[in-house]
């Protein structure tokens, strides 16, 4: 008897391993991000604890040149713009979809649509300047807090890096592939406060936002896939 293709990859959308308990990369930047929201939640209250915003953009403009670093600064934060992250994010929902993977696609698409719709009204609540202290190395517009590179870069790449570890199989390569997309976003938040156009707040921000966005929606890919089984 010939086995169902279709069958197999059903069984994997709701009973792949890992499902009971997040990958130990995601349950780590969880806790951080947590721990960086605590810090600036209470700097905010106390009136001082973005402080380190001036300090750190200006150390980081001591030492930015036209050169090869400044290029691929320009390079990695298109990484985090909106075409780039649309492309993204379309390509991994059609490659989940011929998977067949039809949950993983659909908690993708509400995840990245909702998150990037919730980054821009924190904005316009903000509503904060852009540093004014440097010149801005790229063409910038619109608000500055929460950085939404920063942000939506999170949410998209750590978002599909955590529902893909529900439906991949293998510890060592649902590491790599949290890890790689983890890196990508601490390079393109980065490159946002080396290019003049972000405070570091904004960046940490965003990048907290993202994880916890992307550690939600792996509890409700996971909660949805429990109640499957």
């Amino acid at each position: 008897m010939t086995a169902d293709p279709s069958a197999d990859i059903a069984v994997a959308e709701t009973a792949a391993p890992g499902v009971r308990r997040p990958p130990r990369l995601l349950w780590a930047g969880g806790v951080a991000a947590l721990a960086v929201a605590v810090v600036l939640v209470i700097g905010w209250l106390m009136g001082d604890g973005f402080a380190f915003d001036r300090p750190l953009i200006l150390a980081l403009r001591e030492r930015s040149s036209a050169g090869p670093l400044h290029n691929a600064m320009v390079d990695i934060t298109a990484l985090g713009g909106t075409t780039v992250l649309t492309l993204v994010t379309t390509a991994a929902i059609l490659l989940l979809a011929t998977r067949r993977l039809w949950l993983t696609a659909a908690l993708v698409a509400a995840a990245t649509a909702s998150g990037a719709l919730l980054v821009t009204q924190i904005k316009l609540l903000f509503a904060r300047a852009r540093p004014d202290i440097v010149d801005h190395l790229v063409e910038v517009s619109g608000k500055s807090f929460p950085s939404g590179h920063a942000a939506n870069s999170a949410i998209v790449y750590l978002t599909i890096a955590a529902l893909a570890s529900q439906v991949v199989h293998g510890r060592w390569t649902r590491d790599a592939i949290l890890a790689g997309a983890a890196l990508l976003v601490l390079a393109i938040g980065f490159s946002r406060v080396y290019l003049g156009v972000h405070w570091p707040s904004d960046v940490l921000t965003g990048w907290t936002f993202g994880a916890l966005w992307a550690g939600a929606w792996w509890l409700a890919g996971a909660r949805i896939r429990g109640r499957a089984r």
